[in-house]
């Protein structure tokens, strides 16, 4: 029977919750900074998001909502620079600790770290939005700790696209058989699922509705033991935050099918 011997993480919802508090509002400095007055909402940035990636996202807002708005540089030229400007402010936010981890996940990294399992990234954010956000939340040597961290434009095709997961894997050298991914959105674990990974879900506020049928499990956080999750889909047992064993059970019983 294959062994678990790697975990797969996204990182944008699934290990911080940065796309509400993080990114939208860095998205909106950007914009004032730029004489714009674009306001991204809550409630706006929900729709955004069913695109993936920064850059992307821009485009798909001006697109659908100020189809009128033809900047002299061109659309993607103009999204691009935007985009490097909401990562100059978001990164300053990671920097001033301003986003933390969400509840459980640097205890589920470094029992995982301890125990021997190989650790990996597999995200559409920037490679310096992951790197600083391991650094403000775990200390500088994390990102020693993570095998590959696949981010970005280092494949050609975005989430719900499988090539993220797959890079991540070719790089590690690893098989699906021997992975578990952690996503948080339909896109996603659309990304993982078709990159043949057993994927375990935490949800956020914004993709609480998705549709997560193709999980193993849902839960609502990765939890601690004062602080409980909430099983969405799936099987836990008796277990009541996401613990090392927890995974091993949930490998093992869809390893069987």
């Amino acid at each position: 029977m294959p062994q678990l011997t790697a975990l797969l993480f996204d990182v944008d919802g699934t290990l911080a919750d940065t796309e509400r508090d993080g990114h939208r509002p860095a998205f909106n400095k950007a914009f004032r900074e730029a004489g714009l007055d674009w306001d991204w909402s809550v409630e706006l940035y929900a729709d955004l998001l069913t695109v993936t990636g920064g850059k992307e996202r821009i485009r798909y807002f001006v697109e659908k909502y100020l189809p009128d708005f033809t900047p002299e540089e061109g659309i993607a030229e103009f999204a691009a620079r935007m985009h490097k400007r909401k990562t100059h402010f978001y990164l300053a936010m990671l920097q001033a600790g301003e986003i933390p981890l969400r509840v459980g996940a640097e205890r589920l990294i470094r029992e995982a770290r301890a125990a021997g399992l190989r650790l990996g990234i597999a995200t559409t954010t920037t490679p310096e939005n992951v790197t600083y956000l391991l650094k403000a939340t775990l200390g500088e040597e994390s990102i020693g700790w993570f095998e590959c961290i696949a981010a970005g434009d280092i494949v050609p095709k975005k989430k719900p696209a499988p090539d993220i997961y797959l890079y991540a894997m070719e790089m590690m050298g690893l098989r699906p058989d021997e992975c578990l991914a952690f996503e948080d959105s339909d896109n996603g674990i659309r990304s993982s699922t078709a990159a043949n990974l057993k994927t375990i879900v935490t949800i956020n506020d914004y993709t609480r509705d998705h549709d997560f049928s193709k999980a193993v499990l849902v839960v609502d956080q990765f939890g601690e033991a004062d602080a409980p999750f909430t099983v969405l889909n799936g099987d836990a047992g008796t277990h009541t935050y996401v613990t090392l064993d927890l995974l091993q059970q949930v490998f093992s019983q869809y390893a069987r099918f």
